[in-house]
């Protein structure tokens, strides 16, 4: 009897500490102070290192907007198929991929390709000299501004690009010898010529958890970071590049893609359904195709309805961010104190807050760790692609975050 009672004691004792441990574990992650720079997404954070970290909902919202992240989600997922067809019908005719998770794999990046492989998560940009209508790139005549690889059947596509790479050696200052590669591009097969001064250059699918949370970064923040001449002398001149919205049909301030070439996610989505699967909405309700032999003609226009668009932005607004991992660490201090010493910071911004949205107050107000300003920063020959975009000039990229960069490897390869 004793023994028994012994055992119970010893039974609700264990039960006791792992609650304990769940308990204080939970406050761990759900309790930091906002300051923690263990919250990259503040509230919108989520606590997986896992190949599954880049794909979690934001774990502070209704319930009603989970669902319309559902909805979003698989149709993020979809597969997209040319027309007539029951089910996400529109695709092509001409197109890179055939759907948006095929290129942002995991909701992280694309893949770069190697020597003879097909670009199935890379376009290639393309423009000839001078500006379009609104003062973006101006089309290649026959091609627009992006080259589809892929076409549907019995339909020429545009043409393939060959990429090849060259190694070069390059020295520090101690005499230790590295190596970078240089890639290459080349337009072939193409099923019409394609113009000796069109400027080419690569875009790799980046990843697209977070977005939201930059969204709500107001314009004046963003803004008060330019400083195009230099005028503090630290040697960083950053500048905003302004677009075309083809929302609100008026120049705005551009915080997305590789160029800041784009002003908003909803636009981002609409223009990477159109570009890359050749699928109509709203706001591009005109084919890929248009004026090239490859249009089909076809009166389904638009594709996609207003509600499954706004459902897919909806989805990556709603990403939430990975937290920072081993903030304590030695090596990791140290690691922060020579980025500070650098200058890294000064580009790649450690913190910035959301505006207050009492719309959404999921992202309202919150102090959030990205390590970007979303500005233009001129990188140099060695990185230029020498083609403009809008304001961008061709040595100019946007700077990119580094929140979840740790994790690349393990959510994409």
């Amino acid at each position: 009897m004793h023994l028994r009672k012994t055992y119970k004691i010893g039974l609700l004792f264990a039960v006791a500490i792992v609650l304990l441990q769940i308990g204080c574990s939970k406050f761990d992650k759900t309790f930091q102070t906002e300051n923690s720079a263990i919250l990259s997404g503040g509230q919108q954070t989520v606590f997986d290192a896992g190949s599954g970290a880049f794909g979690h909902p934001f774990p502070v919202m209704p319930e009603n907007l989970q669902d319309v992240h559902e909805v979003g989600d698989a149709q993020f997922e979809a597969t997209f198929v040319s027309a007539p067809a029951p089910l996400n019908p529109g695709r092509g005719p001409l197109f890179n991929n055939v759907s948006c998770s095929a290129c942002h794999i995991s909701d992280g990046r694309g893949k770069v390709p190697g020597i003879g492989d097909t670009s199935v998560s890379t376009l290639f940009r393309v423009s000839i000299p001078g500006t379009d209508a609104h003062g973006g790139p101006n089309p290649v005549p026959g091609f627009g501004d992006q080259i589809q690889n892929r076409s549907i059947f019995n339909t020429q596509k545009e043409a393939d690009v060959a990429v090849s790479y060259l190694d070069q050696r390059f020295s520090f200052d101690d005499g230790t010898f590295y190596y970078l590669r240089i890639p290459t591009y080349s337009i072939i097969n193409t099923y019409t010529a394609f113009p000796g001064n069109a400027m080419v250059s690569p875009r790799v699918a980046a990843p697209v958890f977070g977005l939201g949370l930059l969204e709500a970064i107001s314009d004046e923040d963003i803004l008060s970071k330019a400083d195009e001449q230099d005028t503090n002398g630290d040697g960083i001149s950053g500048r905003a590049n302004f677009v075309w919205n083809y929302v609100t049909n008026s120049t705005t301030l551009g915080r997305f893609g590789w160029k800041a070439n784009q002003p908003s996610i909803l636009q981002q989505v609409a223009g990477a359904l159109n570009g890359d699967m050749g699928i109509t909405s709203s706001i591009f309700p005109k084919e890929n195709s248009v004026g090239q032999p490859q249009f089909d003609h076809r009166n389904d226009d638009p594709e996609l309805s207003d509600s499954l668009l706004h459902a897919i932005a909806f989805y990556i607004k709603t990403l939430a961010v990975p937290a920072r991992r081993n903030v304590d660490d030695p090596v990791v201090k140290q690691g922060e104190i020579l980025f500070l010493q650098a200058g890294c910071n000064t580009c790649h911004t450690p913190d910035q807050r959301t505006k207050v949205d009492v719309s959404f107050p999921a992202i309202s107000n919150q102090l959030i760790h990205p390590y970007t300003d979303l500005l233009l920063h001129d990188m140099g020959n060695g990185l230029a692609d020498n083609r403009a975009d809008f304001l961008a000039n061709g040595r100019e990229w946007r700077t990119a975050p580094l929140w979840g960069i740790g994790l690349t490897q393990k959510v994409n390869g």
